[in-house]
């Protein structure tokens, strides 16, 4: 297996990564890498319903969609992602237990007892440290997942919404869990780096085991996917499920409803009920993105004003 210590903290960059050499190699891998940032959407899930879209929009904190499934996480520079790419033989190739369990090895070296939780994911003292998902190309498998170091916990939890009960949508839906950072059983090791180090250690020192580096044709490949894929409001945003969103606000001191109806994205329809005064606007979504800003701009050439934070607080 190749161990590739990626320098890039892009989310972007470093998905495209994952996804060309799953796609267009045939080595195996175990990729690590550090994101900025960001929250990391499954590959089935709408975006506004799993990110407090208040909270990312104040921090610039950006939405990201993943090729694999699962649910959404909170990336950032206290926070290891660890990536298997194998070689998988069909019908066995979706198997959690197997691809974790090399990374609780490594966390049994340095004392601590993780185990295999009923979420996909990794618990130390009943507690949460890593959340994993899965995608299978062909006969091949990448397996992805994420170890909590000393991740801004307050961040994390205002990142990601809590109340979903306004959407209602097929989409596949987070199961939010109560997480702790290593750093606090681990008093050894001074930082991130110090913690990615003793990891990439571990593996590397593995007989079969030896280490890579990403060519520029590679680079540049990744470049271009980050840019065309998984920067775009496309891909983040627009392909996620349909979905309804219902709410209830007040305006001009009556009482308002609202009903959206989005699929790729857009607002397909939108009915407010309660005054007069809100329903041609209403109707004017249709056709917009259901993004903020775009909201904004809608009803401003409709000649309401609405600010950033009226806006989040009814539409999302």
């Amino acid at each position: 297996m190749h161990i590739l210590s990626l320098l890039s903290t892009d989310p972007c960059f470093n998905l495209a990564v994952e996804e060309i050499l799953l796609r267009k190699r045939e080595k195996e891998y175990l990729i690590l890498y550090v994101n900025a940032p960001s929250v990391i959407i499954g590959k089935h899930q709408v975006a506004h319903m799993e990110a407090d879209t208040e909270f990312i929009t104040k921090n610039n904190i950006p939405v990201i969609r993943r090729i694999s499934g699962g649910g959404a996480v909170y990336h950032d520079k206290g926070n290891l992602n660890f990536t298997f790419i194998l070689q998988s033989e069909k019908g066995h190739q979706v198997d959690f237990r197997k691809y974790t369990r090399p990374v609780i090895e490594f966390l049994a070296t340095l004392g601590i007892d993780a185990v295999f939780g009923s979420k996909n994911d990794l618990l130390v003292n009943g507690l949460k440290i890593s959340g994993n998902a899965e995608h299978i190309f062909r006969e091949r498998v990448l397996h992805h997942g994420t170890l909590l170091f000393d991740s801004d916990i307050e961040r994390l939890r205002g990142s990601l919404r809590k109340d979903t009960s306004c959407y209602v949508t097929r989409a596949v839906r987070s199961n939010p869990s109560k997480v702790m950072n290593l750093k606090q059983i681990l008093p050894g090791i001074k930082d991130l780096d110090d913690f990615r180090e003793k990891m990439y250690c571990c593996f590397i020192n593995r007989p079969g085991n030896n280490d890579t580096e990403l060519t520029n044709d590679e680079i540049s490949e990744a470049e271009s996917l980050a840019g065309s894929k998984f920067r775009t409001w496309e891909w983040n945003y627009a392909y996620g499920p349909e979905y309804y969103f219902d709410n209830r606000f007040i305006f001009a001191d009556s009482e308002h409803s609202v009903r959206i109806y989005v699929k790729d994205g857009i607002i397909k329809e939108c009915d407010i009920e309660g005054s007069d005064m809100m329903k041609q606007p209403g109707r004017s979504l249709t056709g917009c993105r259901h993004m903020p800003e775009d909201i904004i701009e809608c009803f401003r050439k409709q000649n309401l004003t609405f600010n950033m934070k009226n806006i989040l607080n009814i539409f999302f």
